[in-house]
């Protein structure tokens, strides 16, 4: 009995220790974002010497700071919103349809050719972007693809890789006589993979498009790199630019703009979470 209650009490400890661990690696990574909050409503004199403080009657600066942000230059804050919502949405979509459908291929084909460019799409992942950033904007020059209804050609090729990992591996725990069936009543392979197959991938079509969206959202160098930024800027290219004269920075207003950067993704993310396990275990898991 007493060697019972020892491994109960031994077994709390360990909960509590983890408990603890846990609390104080989720402050860590909270406290950034609460540090952007408070200081987005402070003056900017104040955000660079009582950086943690909260804002006083004397440091609060309102919403100053955030028409300040939306106000400041030649160049209207609604465009960068409008650029960075028309590039992510556009990418997205297009790196879902492309990298599901070519997932699909791979998995049921599965021939010599098929592996290595499922196997080259898994390299992807772990190739760093400055290795090949040099000459992709020279290539996306020659090509046009620098413009935000362009450059999408752009971040499929980049969110490829992820993408066609985690849809292989739904597919193959897909049941194959569900589309042989579908071929005996008719249907054509485009047909069996939209109306069959592209329903049944909606776990993870929901976790790989909350992943790209988040990483395309916030994406600063490759649209820095690409784009005309005299005529196209995105939100992080809009805050980057929020220098004054002799290159001072209004830290402040560049809080203020952040954390409107970040409102529409935590909301997104905290709405659609609870689908990113369940599609990351469908697709690196099964099969």
């Amino acid at each position: 009995m007493n060697t019972k209650q020892n491994t109960l009490t031994a077994e709390n400890r360990r909960k509590t220790v983890m408990s603890v661990v846990l609390a104080v690696i989720c402050v860590i990574y909270v406290l950034p974002v609460v540090t952007v909050v408070i200081n987005s409503f402070k003056l900017n004199t104040f955000v660079k010497t009582e950086t943690f403080a909260l804002p006083t009657a004397e440091s609060s600066a309102g919403f100053g700071n955030f028409i300040t942000g939306m106000t400041f230059g030649n160049y209207p804050f609604w465009k960068s919103v409008l650029y960075s919502a028309v590039i992510t949405i556009l990418s997205t979509v297009l790196i879902l349809i492309c990298t599901s459908m070519a997932a699909w291929y791979i998995t049921r084909v599965n021939s010599t050719f098929c592996k290595i460019v499922y196997y080259l799409c898994v390299f992807s992942m772990v190739v760093p972007f400055q290795m090949v950033m040099y000459t992709l904007s020279k290539t996306a020059d020659k090509l046009h693809l620098n413009t935000p209804w362009t450059i999408p050609i752009v971040y499929l090729g980049f969110g490829a890789g992820l993408a066609v990992f985690m849809f292989a591996g739904f597919v193959k725990s897909i049941p194959l006589e569900i589309e042989e069936a579908a071929a005996i009543d008719g249907c054509g392979p485009l047909r069996i993979f939209f109306s069959v197959v592209f329903p049944m991938l909606r776990p993870t079509m929901i976790s790989v498009g909350i992943l790209e969206i988040m990483w395309i959202w916030n994406d600063y160098l490759l649209p820095y790199l690409v784009l005309d930024i005299n005529e196209y800027r995105t939100i992080p290219i809009h805050i980057q630019y929020l220098k004054g004269s002799y290159g001072t920075v209004d830290l402040g207003a560049t809080m203020a703009l952040i954390l409107l950067s970040i409102i529409p993704v935590i909301i997104f993310y905290l709405t659609c979470q609870k689908y990113i396990i369940k599609g990351v275990a469908a697709g690196a898991v099964k099969g």
